[in-house]
């Protein structure tokens, strides 16, 4: 069965925040609320500090806790690992946003789209579904993958099917040292960062 994911490659983001520029644009969401942000960290210890640059937003969770509390059923999660939110069964009490241990959903009454609800990071299903329709494969057909990895300038965004052995994602998690963010939580996180812990 097909599990999509992303990959975030810490080695090679350069923080430039294309990605969420792109998410903006492409889900037209109002000032305040960013679905794809990246984070500016230092780690490291004095005198060996650097600089990491973290994309985070909605982890599409194998064990989300926005669906759980949710009292409308408006969150749910796909047969394929995307959580979705029905804007029309969402009565907007942000509960999710108060599970949430990735802060990645959002309420806001100037969003002209979806105003006084829920939202989140989609993995940009319209466009996946719309690309499998037409034969495209999300991760390798632009058309079909998220717009946050098609406009990575650093190439650090990477989408796929993780159930496949064959998959560009398969092999990177395979080949590469990664974590998953609050993976302590139990939650099952479906967004993968590679990480080299010595440089």
């Amino acid at each position: 069965m097909t599990r999509w994911v992303m990959i975030a490659d810490l080695r090679r983001c350069v923080g430039c925040q294309t990605c969420t520029a792109a998410c903006k644009q492409a889900n037209e969401t109002p000032p305040g609320v960013q679905w794809r942000r990246v984070l500016d960290l230092e780690v490291g210890e004095y005198p060996d500090v650097r600089r990491a640059f973290v994309p985070v937003g909605c982890m599409h969770c194998d064990d989300p806790p926005c669906m759980h509390v949710c009292p409308s059923t408006a969150t749910r999660k796909r047969p394929d690992g995307i959580v979705t939110i029905d804007y029309d069964l969402c009565i907007g009490c942000a509960y999710c946003a108060v599970a949430c241990p990735y802060q990645a959903r959002f309420k806001s009454s100037e969003d002209a789209l979806r105003p006084d609800v829920a939202t989140k990071c989609t993995f940009c299903v319209e466009r996946i579904d719309a690309g499998l329709a037409k034969g495209l494969q999300p991760g390798v057909d632009p058309e079909a993958t998220p717009v946050c990895v098609n406009s990575c300038i650093a190439q650090a965004l990477h989408f796929g099917d993780v159930a496949d052995p064959a998959s560009h994602i398969a092999g990177l998690l395979a080949e590469n040292q990664h974590f998953r963010m609050h993976e302590e939580v139990g939650t099952g996180p479906r967004f993968y960062y590679l990480w080299d812990k010595n440089p």
